[in-house]
């Protein structure tokens, strides 16, 4: 890790550096790189949100994926994430939670953007077809019940942006005092 070259002392990183991690940098730019993904809170009539429970992790999560890097965006991501695990079309949504995740052992880290996608109709939601391929079951489950099925970071990001009207700053599925919603 190397310190800020401002001299003050301030503790800074470089971009691209942190205290818990060598940079991630791109084979063609080297420039760093953070991997991001988008995820999307479903609701039925009676409020209950669509939860997924995917085959190649334990939990329970909500539709949602890796943002590719080809240039598609966050929201892009969630609507074709949401389309290809569920069969669901999004086509609204409202940005209500960016999270921030640093780098663990077995996972790169990055940002979770989450998007509340709205209230389906019963019609809507009949045409939900999981994709073998990743996802076991889904059921629509009250945020309560939703949350103890729910793995950490994605516990936490859902239980904090649920109900928000503005979007929301986390890191590691949880509020910082300094960035006040």
């Amino acid at each position: 890790m190397s310190s800020c070259q401002s001299g003050n002392g301030c503790g800074h990183t470089p971009a691209g550096e942190n205290r818990h991690s060598v940079p991630v940098l791109d084979p063609v730019t080297s420039v760093p790189r953070i991997p991001a993904s988008a995820g999307a809170l479903v609701f039925d009539a009676a409020g209950r949100l669509l939860i997924l429970k995917p085959n190649y992790k334990k939990g329970w999560t909500v539709p949602g994926g890796q943002v590719q890097a080809n240039g598609e965006s966050p929201w892009e991501a969630c609507q074709r994430e949401t389309l290809e695990e569920c069969g669901l079309q999004v086509e609204h949504g409202r940005l209500v939670c960016v999270d921030f995740l640093r780098p663990k052992p077995k996972r790169p880290g990055g940002v979770r953007f989450l998007f509340h996608c709205g209230t389906f109709t019963d019609d809507a939601l009949s045409t939900i077809r999981v994709s073998d391929d990743e996802i076991d079951a889904y059921r629509f489950a009250e945020l309560g019940a939703a949350a103890e099925l729910l793995s950490g970071p994605v516990r936490r990001r859902v239980a904090a942006a649920a109900a928000v009207e503005r979007c929301i700053y986390l890191e590691e599925g949880r509020p910082l005092a300094a960035v006040p919603s």
